[in-house]
């Protein structure tokens, strides 16, 4: 009986311990593209291509979306943001989705917005729209109040309105740089048609100082939560989707700051209205009509644009942020798991997929397993305790060492965060991660997985702060 212990001790150990030198390996891989793509892009005048983007006649008109459910702290700030950009042509659509406190209300206040009669074409299926409004200081910023229906839903509505050839979506408590909608949009202006969405860079605006929708001076928040969710942050999108988009192998863009064609949109469905992951879930149906009519098309990830967003800060709401967004993930796989190895959509179906259900999916369930592995070792004989060793060291490499060079990497690429002692930080967080931070995002999303199985879709409420107005940090 012992031996028989022994011996499933040593399989599972042996077998979490395979799982943790092929993420940590896979992990590598793509620091190492994205390290060569910056070093690669680091000496280019990025400003003098910004300057010929915006006098390109190339440059196409952009409808931005942005769709509201109870964003009444954040979204004047949003759209201020977006009214600031400099971009040759734009329009603004703002979605009330339901909206149940003063989001409408402020808005009609701030931007003097005036019931109208427009007629528009409905392509994507959508709840009812109630009322339209247009700017009478802004013409070409639009309100429409609609039935609640869900952010895709929401997000349909705002393509029907659209008059241009592509849409911005933006969430409501979202910060555009002024050049970030110009940068974003590089990719498909350069490619000629060939890249029809690209998503941009994704920061943490908490403890920065804003003012009327403007990111006047960039620092990090003290919470400890939210630090944490700047490093998450920085090494998925400076590892993952550099890496990714390289080879036409992102599946998940932002729903926070991404650009779509309007046209391959509305022929792929539009997003899905009852996906908790409608973000994913519009990128892997892109792909997967592209690869089914045989179109040579790309979905690219750009690391310079920045778009800023609202973390949260309690516990409460991250866990339910992340349990939504593991849950998403998982629907998505599962929904499209035909798509899984085979070969008939690619890399996408050969790599892409099978590294998101391995990594992504069931990343939970090996390293919950490895921490209750290293616990038990203490408890058990001397050869697990030389197994555990191997696999807190492993741990430490893969939430750690990887983690710092991924800051590094950033502070390189852009400087974002200037200051050394705001650098420095970060490092010390990064090396507590493995002890409190990665098994609590660990157990979320475990919670998100048994929500798959069992049929329950939550999609929580984020509790907003809000940008100040007043130049104070949040």
């Amino acid at each position: 009986m012992e031996k028989l212990t022994e011996t499933i001790g040593l399989f599972f150990g042996s077998a979490i311990l395979i799982y943790m030198l092929i993420v940590i390996f896979a992990y590598t891989f793509m620091l190492v593209i994205a390290f060569i793509h910056i070093r690669k892009h680091y000496l280019l005048d990025k400003e003098e291509a910004d300057e010929e983007n915006l006098s390109s006649i190339n440059m196409k008109p952009i409808s931005i979306i942005v769709p509201a459910y109870n964003e009444e702290a954040g979204i004047l700030d949003t759209v201020h943001s977006l009214l600031s950009l400099r971009f040759p042509q734009t329009e603004v659509i703002i979605v009330n989705d339901g909206s149940t406190d003063s989001t409408q209300y402020k808005l009609i206040q701030e931007f003097k917005f005036i019931e109208v009669e427009k007629v528009y074409r409905q392509e994507l299926s959508t709840k009812p729209v109630k009322r339209i409004f247009q700017s009478a200081v802004y013409q070409g910023v639009w309100l429409i109040e609609k039935e609640n229906g869900g952010k895709a839903d929401a997000l349909n509505t705002g393509i029907n309105f659209a008059r241009f050839p592509y849409f911005c979506s933006i969430d409501g408590d979202s910060i555009l740089n002024e050049k970030s909608l110009l940068k974003v949009m590089n990719p498909i202006i350069s490619s000629d048609g060939e890249v029809i969405a690209a998503g941009g860079n994704v920061r943490i605006a908490n403890g920065s100082i804003v003012h009327s929708g403007t990111v006047r001076k960039t620092q990090l928040a003290k919470n400890s939560l939210v630090l944490m969710q700047v490093i998450e942050y920085l090494r998925a999108f400076m590892m993952g989707r550099i890496s990714f988009s390289k080879y036409n192998l992102v599946l998940i863009i932002s729903g926070a700051f991404s650009v779509f064609s309007k046209e391959w949109t509305v022929k792929a469905g539009g997003y899905a209205a009852n996906s908790i992951g409608e973000d994913m879930e519009l990128v892997v149906k892109l792909h997967r009509y592209l690869k089914e009519n045989k179109l040579k098309k790309r979905i690219e990830f750009v690391p310079d644009p920045v778009c800023w967003t609202e973390a949260p800060e309690k516990l409460s709401i991250l866990r339910k942020q992340r349990r939504r967004w593991h849950q998403g993930l998982i629907e998505s796989l599962w929904k499209h798991k035909r798509i899984t190895l085979n070969p008939k959509y690619g890399a996408i179906g050969m790599v892409s997929f099978p590294y998101f259900w391995l990594v992504e999916c069931l990343g939970p369930i090996f390293e919950l397993g490895g921490y209750l592995y290293i616990i038990a070792a203490f408890f058990l004989g001397e050869i697990y305790f030389e197994f555990a060793v191997l696999l807190a060291l492993l741990f430490i490499l893969y939430g750690s060492v990887l983690s710092i060079a991924s800051l590094l990497l950033d502070a390189w690429n852009k400087d974002v965060y200037p200051a050394k002692s705001d650098l420095f930080r970060l490092i010390f967080m990064s090396l507590t991660e493995v002890f409190w931070y990665k098994p609590l995002t660990l157990l979320w999303r475990m919670e998100g997985l048994m929500f798959f199985i069992i049929r329950r879709k939550e999609w929580g409420n984020m509790q907003r702060i809000g940008h100040s107005s007043k130049g104070q940090s949040i």
